[in-house]
């Protein structure tokens, strides 16, 4: 304090005589003093300074502390403010929009099945995106396009049997055209508003890549369908050979329409339902329901996926008994070809006997699902969806056996195809309201 009194007098006293020319010198003297008096009160001022911000520099750690703790929640809470969320309705038209393309896939798995059983796919002997969207309107049209289906091994045998007119080729043109018409028509239902909704800015980020995917999807579908067609066409080993398109290109053509159909459904499901929201008292139980609904879900793919090489080896009409294979539980024939891993897709016997077992450890393991999710607290619509399940798997056995049993006749056996994508649409509903939930 006295030093701060000095330099308030030292500072007065100079304002006074400066204006005297006489004093300048004493004043070039004292300013020296005078600095060195300013120095020694700023070191004084600037320590007590320092013992004073103490408790102040503790309190800006624990802040700053905090802050950086906060800082996770500050910056996604910024990232979900720059990106608002969608309105509900945009998620509903999305939701629906995916319900009829799944319906679409629906309905082209419904009428392959059907131009496989009347004997139509090999019809149409060149594949054109744009051309094959014409089909021939006057006679000479007709003409020349039987012509060419003449050149091919179907024709040769057909009519080695039954001499095949224009009248019987127009019909098995109309059902491959249909087919491949409708295949068209699924890539138009799902690419136009696609295209719509990106560029309203309806479609959130994550289902983008989804949409990349089913596009794909679509794309191999359709060349699948024309690889498994160039099968058929081919000359066979023997002349007594069936022509018939390849069984292993024909379940992969049929695989990748299961899983288009289960992408899309699966998707439009998680946007039209509500989530369920279970007890956290059963959270072990409704795990183990979970893990089991994808298992039940993947046997009933699998059934499916062996019913398409029943299909293409004309399997169903080699044992027309149930339960028993020509009164044995086991045929003689099981094994029969050379090496013995080919029995399983190649040999028509071996085949059935597989689709056979794998239909009825589906139907077991859904019995066994059913009573396990019945102990369980499950909402009500994830009950109904588990009672839908269990119903359609006898429903399917039943149309299984019967079409076997009758010697697969067109109507039976194309219900019994679509009946396999029913039930798996019924073990994908399940799926869905016991997927996990966020809390």
């Amino acid at each position: 304090m006295s030093t701060m009194c000095a330099l308030h007098r030292a500072l007065f006293t100079g304002r006074t005589v400066i204006r005297s020319r006489t004093c300048r010198p004493m004043m070039n003297n004292m300013l020296p003093q005078l600095f060195s008096c300013f120095k020694t009160a700023n070191q004084r001022n600037f320590h007590s300074l320092i013992r004073m911000a103490a408790p102040l520099r503790s309190t800006v750690k624990s802040i700053t502390g905090q802050s950086r703790q906060l800082l996770p929640g500050i910056r996604k809470s910024a990232t979900q403010a720059s990106t608002p969320a969608l309105p509900a309705y945009t998620q509903k038209a999305i939701g629906w929009w995916l319900v009829g393309c799944s319906g679409m896939v629906f309905g082209a798995v419904v009428l392959g099945g059907v131009t496989r059983l009347t004997e139509s796919g090999l019809s149409m002997v060149d594949w054109k995106l744009f051309k094959d969207m014409k089909p021939p309107r006057s006679q000479e049209e007709w003409v020349a396009e039987f012509e060419r289906y003449k050149q091919f091994p179907e024709y040769i045998y057909v009519n080695k049997h039954n001499e095949m007119t224009l009248s019987d080729f127009k019909f098995i043109f109309y059902m491959e055209y249909a087919h491949r018409m409708w295949g068209r028509l699924v890539g138009i239902t799902f690419l136009l508003p696609a295209a719509y909704f990106l560029k309203k800015g309806w479609v959130s980020k994550a289902l983008k890549p989804r949409l990349a995917i089913y596009t794909a999807l679509i794309g191999f579908q359709g060349f699948l369908g024309w690889y498994m067609v160039k099968s058929g066409l081919q000359e066979q080993a023997k002349s007594t050979d069936v022509p018939r398109v390849s069984q292993y290109r024909l379940a992969s053509h049929l695989g990748s329409a299961f899983l288009l159909y289960s992408l899309f459904l699966y998707q439009a499901l998680g946007h039209l339902l509500s989530p369920n929201k279970l007890p956290d008292t059963h959270l072990k139980q409704f795990v183990k329901l979970r893990g089991l609904s994808h298992g039940v879900m993947a046997t009933v793919f699998i059934t499916a996926l062996s019913g398409a090489f029943v299909a293409g080896l004309d399997a169903g009409l080699v044992y027309n008994t149930w339960p028993k294979m020509a009164d044995r539980w086991i045929p003689s024939d099981l094994f029969s070809y050379s090496p013995t891993w080919k029995n399983i897709f190649e040999n028509p016997t071996t085949v059935q006997f597989n689709h056979r077992n794998l239909a009825e450890s589906t139907v077991i393991a859904i019995c066994g699902f059913w009573w396990m999710c019945r102990k369980a607290p499950l909402p009500p619509r994830a009950r109904l969806a588990c009672n839908c399940l269990l119903g359609m798997a006898f429903v399917q056995a039943t149309l299984g056996i019967s079409t076997l049993l009758m010697y697969v006749p067109t109507h039976l056996a194309a219900t019994h195809q679509s009946g396999s994508l029913v039930l798996l649409s019924f073990a994908i509903w399940v799926a869905h309201e016991l997927k996990r939930m966020p809390k």
